[in-house]
């Protein structure tokens, strides 16, 4: 073998190797992928998804489903090149950088426990919803779960307290004292009326600025309810708030006479308030293809997300536009008796 030979063979061999090492380097991006799909109204592992205890309940039929979307990657487990590569080629998945999941100043076990807390709220803001849209009255506080450790709330408020007002706003929902917070500029003061055990005290607390620029005080704070019957929700592992459209529909298909689906199989997603307003989420393309894949042939989506969903719907999915709880009552109504109007979701 000539000598020029044997360098371009060293050389091809080096640039192989050098291929071969790189290709299974951690790189900092996410890989999201469609999830697995939970029957509201059915069961997992063979316990309900949503129990009801003290109330009169209903026989349901077909399937409303909650749609998730699962990831690889992260600070603790980053995925390799290889592994971002085919997911830039697969259209059912999406490669995004970590930093938009994980907040690079961010604990992932605090991150962790926000999901939960998240998916806690959103549990109970679901109730509160199909509650609200059947007339059933209810009680509810605002409490702290924890402080973050170095921010103005870290000694000074703690867990268990009762937020009864911020500024002198009632604190009627835990988003009522975030957006307090918010209009606040960073450095300026917000007071905090809170009960501790038999004590009301106010506390000032002077605001700092958040990694995205947004004012915060460093509090983890959740919605107490006192409902007047008991929904125990059971999902697993599942986390965050994106299920809450299909928990509420889930309980109010159980407290209603009657098949809200008539049978059929329909997913969906959105955050949901107390007051049933329906919010944007994240992964829609993702939880699209979930759906399908477990048979679902309607998808309520909310209304923000509509022009994304748009863009990759998969065949044989039809999309149904959900601004609010009753809407998609009213939407489920007209599907099943092909009566009213079935709002769909448009290109932007």
């Amino acid at each position: 073998m000539s000598r020029r030979a044997l360098t371009l063979l060293l050389a091809g061999f080096l640039v192989l190797a050098l291929g071969v090492v790189g290709a299974f380097r951690p790189v900092p991006y996410v890989v999201l992928s469609p999830g697995p799909t939970e029957n509201t109204i059915g069961e997992v592992d063979k316990k309900p998804v949503i129990s009801i205890k003290g109330r009169q309940t209903y026989p349901t039929a077909g399937a409303l489903s909650l749609v998730t979307v699962a990831y690889q990657g992260g600070p603790a487990a980053q995925i390799d090149l290889l592994t971002a590569l085919r997911g830039w080629i697969d259209p059912t998945v999406a490669v995004v950088p970590q930093e938009t999941i994980f907040a690079p100043d961010r604990d992932p076990k605090e991150v962790e426990e926000e999901n939960t807390v998240e998916m806690t709220n959103s549990q109970d803001s679901a109730t509160a919803a199909a509650l609200n849209e059947l007339k059933i009255p209810y009680n509810m506080v605002v409490t702290v779960v924890s402080t973050e450790k170095g921010k103005p709330a870290d000694g000074k408020l703690q867990k268990d307290d009762v937020i009864n007002a911020v500024d002198g706003k009632p604190a009627t929902d835990v988003d009522v004292v975030g957006d307090a917070v918010k209009a606040r500029k960073p450095g300026q003061s917000v007071v905090f009326n809170v009960t501790r055990g038999k004590d009301k005290l106010d506390v000032t607390l002077h605001t700092v600025a958040g990694p995205q620029g947004q004012t915060l005080v460093g509090v983890l704070m959740k919605a107490d309810y006192k409902f007047p019957f008991d929904v125990d929700i059971n999902v697993g592992d599942v986390g965050g708030p994106s299920a809450g459209l299909m928990f509420s529909l889930g309980i109010y298909d159980k407290l209603t006479p009657g098949e809200l689906t008539g049978g059929k199989k329909i997913a969906g997603t959105g955050t949901i308030e107390p007051s049933g307003e329906v919010g944007p989420i994240g992964g829609i393309a993702q939880k699209m293809v979930g759906a399908k894949e477990a048979g679902a042939t309607i998808f309520l989506t909310p209304a923000d997300n509509c022009a994304e969903a748009m863009k990759g719907v998969p065949d044989g999915l039809r999309l149904v536009k959900a601004d609010t709880l009753h809407d998609a009552v009213l939407s489920l109504d007209a599907l099943r008796t092909g009566k009213g109007n079935v709002p769909a979701c448009e290109a932007g």
